[in-house]
């Protein structure tokens, strides 16, 4: 503990009071997305534009510049490498900060949370119109935010790429191309060797939302849940949310005519919340020093995708929890395990992001990709993005959406101005990937241990292994640390090949 008195022990309880601030925010987001009533996005917006302010004054006035400054100077040769560490991270961010002008800070809270209004209201009545004026409006407010931070950046790099840094430390566009360039060639190779051995699509299945909310209650049960520090809520789009080093919350949502989704979606928000459970939080520099923090959106989004996919989705899984499926309905619509886990890995190529299998997942991912770079960059129109989505779904996937709530207004980031985050989605397949590699070459088949049952020594070893090292690494430093190779998007493709060939039978 830093000695009382000392820089680093001000600093550490400055960074205590932020992060109650933020811990506000969070909560009032949870609100605003599961309970609020629509009427009070206006006040809501208001309230979150006033803490942004706060933070943002917190995190870049002269007193704090003044405390990272004296911390830094009592840095001497006997200094731990956290310190050093949390120092550099809080350094790089606060030379971040000082950079915003706080008229803008404070605008994009207000655009945001009227961006996430308008888009729930033009999603609902498939109305792009509606919401154009408030996706322009959040596009040239990140480009200022992207011209204003330009100066603090280590590297120079493009509005994109400055954007996408608190996301995904480190990334360029370049390095994105490369890792989804083997994507753009073969997953389409192997979603036409399963459209030409597809069989027919079974009948509809009716889960009842009852049941579909007791089975994934029983699935976080048997995954830890722990009530007095978990909740779960329902939201137009799932997701995990961290209020407190001990207040962990997630959302899901009944899809009609998906009757599988609510489970799978609970399967994946509960991999996120482990993950922030198990983030270094109670050592002197961890808690609420950076380094106590998520590697990267990617590497979260790996742990989500290990316990959906590698997981939930597994042949295993489904062999054991098929009778459980068949008890709750009374009866067996899949006609045996098999035909369950098919039903969980559905392969063909569908229209919404979050319901896509994972053969076509990745496409979506660059699909998106592809055309913020097109807004924020390349100068295209946002009167254009219907189209331009429509069509480029049709030549990555071979589909095109009826309407635009099913096409470029599904998603919420892009009503809240989150330029940059998507690739972290497609990052985190590979990375969960090479991850699950490393732990079979290690400690045997993860198949093995999910028909037994012993999912507790996937937690354990993921808690040992990749949890631990927050922000000490970037994602591509902690891939290259826990499986000795750097990241590669072949054991993601080698790992979707062995399922294509399972699934023909």
């Amino acid at each position: 503990m830093p000695a009382e008195g000392s820089a680093f022990a001000q600093l550490h309880q400055h960074l205590h009071q932020t992060r109650l601030l933020g811990s506000i925010s969070s909560a009032l987001y949870y609100d605003q997305n599961t309970v609020m009533p629509a009427a009070g996005a206006a006040w809501r917006g208001e309230q979150l534009a006033l803490l942004a302010g706060q933070l943002h004054e917190r995190q870049s006035n002269a007193a704090y510049t003044e405390l990272v400054a004296a911390a830094e100077a009592e840095l001497d040769a006997e200094a731990s490498p956290e310190q050093r560490r949390n120092l550099q991270l809080l350094r790089l961010e606060l030379e971040r900060q000082r950079c915003l002008d706080p008229a803008l800070v404070s605008a994009l809270a207000k655009a945001q949370s009227r961006g996430n209004a308008i888009w729930q209201d033009a999603r609902a009545r498939n109305d792009f119109s509606a919401f154009a004026p408030a996706l322009q409006e959040l596009i040239a407010l990140r480009r200022q935010q992207a011209s204003q931070l330009a100066a603090a950046e280590p590297v120079p790099r493009s509005p994109w790429e400055i954007l996408a840094q608190p996301f995904e430390p480190d990334i360029s566009k370049t390095r994105l191309e490369e890792l989804f360039t083997p994507l753009k060639a073969e997953l389409p190779v192997l979603l036409e060797q399963v459209r030409a051995t597809s069989t027919p699509q079974p009948a509809a299945i009716d889960l009842p939302e009852a049941l579909q909310e007791q089975l994934c209650s029983e699935l976080l049960d048997s995954w830890g849940y722990d009530p007095a520090r978990c909740q779960r809520s329902r939201s137009a789009h799932p997701f995990s949310c961290t209020v407190g080093p001990q207040d962990y919350r997630i959302t899901t949502r009944v899809v009609p005519g998906q009757p599988l989704s609510a489970f799978l979606a609970t399967a994946h928000e509960w991999g996120h919340s482990l993950y922030e459970q198990g983030l270094p939080r109670t050592d002197d520099h961890y808690f609420p020093w950076p380094l106590g923090e998520a590697t990267s959106m990617g590497v979260h989004e790996s742990q989500s995708l290990f316990w959906e996919c590698r997981v939930a989705r597994s042949r295993a899984f489904a062999e054991r929890w098929h009778p459980r499926f068949c008890s709750a309905l009374g009866s067996d619509p899949w006609a045996g395990a098999f035909g369950f886990w098919r039903a969980l890995n559905p392969l063909r190529p569908g229209l919404i992001r979050v319901e896509a299998d994972e053969l076509s997942y990745c496409l979506h991912i660059v699909l998106r990709f592809e055309l913020e770079l097109a807004l924020m960059e390349q100068d295209m129109p946002v009167e254009d993005l219907p189209h331009q989505w429509n069509q480029r779904m049709g030549e990555l996937l071979g589909i095109q959406p009826q309407t635009d709530s099913e096409g470029c207004l599904q998603d919420i980031h892009w009503a809240e101005g989150l330029m940059g985050y998507f690739p972290s989605y497609a990052l985190g397949h590979l990375i969960s990937a090479q991850i699950s590699e490393t732990f079979e070459i290690e400690n045997g088949s993860i198949q093995a241990l999910i028909s037994a049952g012993d999912e507790i020594k996937l937690q354990a070893w993921l808690g040992k292994t990749v949890w631990p090292l927050g922000r000490s690494v970037n994602a591509e430093e902690l891939v290259e640390k826990v499986s000795g190779c750097p990241l590669s998007a072949q054991p993601f493709l080698t790992y979707l090949a062995a399922k294509v060939d399972q699934r023909a039978g």
